[in-house]
């Protein structure tokens, strides 16, 4: 991992494999830190500085100020959607989120217009310069999320959509 500092490279794994002398010799490396608390990758001992995301000209994190993402709860028509983002950059918002996918109790209930509304979202960036977010439910969307969305929300139902997840791949992700 890249940081403003220094270049950090983590092992996971049983360290019993690893002889941490033939590492300290290697050239290039500066030191050897040892983190032994669980989620290593999110350790301040593993990366020290802050992590900052950068979505269509957006910054998350590392001292920006707080990012205000707000929009209609389901994108129910282009009319609708436009008047929304129109209104919330008017009050500073910083990112449009709409659902065009809607995950019910019921599978009767209206489900969102899908792809359409994915489309309906696009329009409204293309109208205010507002990048855009919404949540995906299945991995078969993914072209479509990445052709009309600037980031994409994983919601509390699909965390444990594991084809979901997996189909997304880390190499891929701009960070959505």
């Amino acid at each position: 991992m890249h940081g403003e500092q220094r270049v950090a490279i983590g092992v996971i794994g049983d360290k019993t494999k690893l002889e941490e002398g033939q590492v300290a010799r290697l050239p290039g490396v500066k030191e050897i830190l040892i983190v032994s608390k669980p989620y290593k990758k999110v350790s301040r001992e593993y990366k020290a500085d802050d992590t900052v995301v950068e979505v269509a000209g957006v910054k998350f994190g590392g001292g920006h100020p707080a990012v205000i993402i707000a929009g209609p709860c389901t994108v129910e028509s282009e009319e609708q959607t436009i008047t929304i983002a129109h209104e919330m950059k008017k009050l500073g918002v910083n990112m449009l989120r709409g659902g065009a996918f809607k995950p019910r109790t019921s599978p009767y209930a209206f489900q969102g217009h899908g792809i359409k509304g994915l489309q309906m979202l696009k329009k409204a960036k293309e109208e205010t310069g507002l990048p855009v977010v919404s949540e995906i439910m299945s991995g078969e969307d993914i072209e479509a999320f990445r052709e009309n969305v600037d980031m994409l929300q994983i919601g509390a139902r699909n965390m444990q959509n594991f084809d979901l997840l997996k189909r997304w791949q880390p190499a891929e992700c701009r960070y959505f």
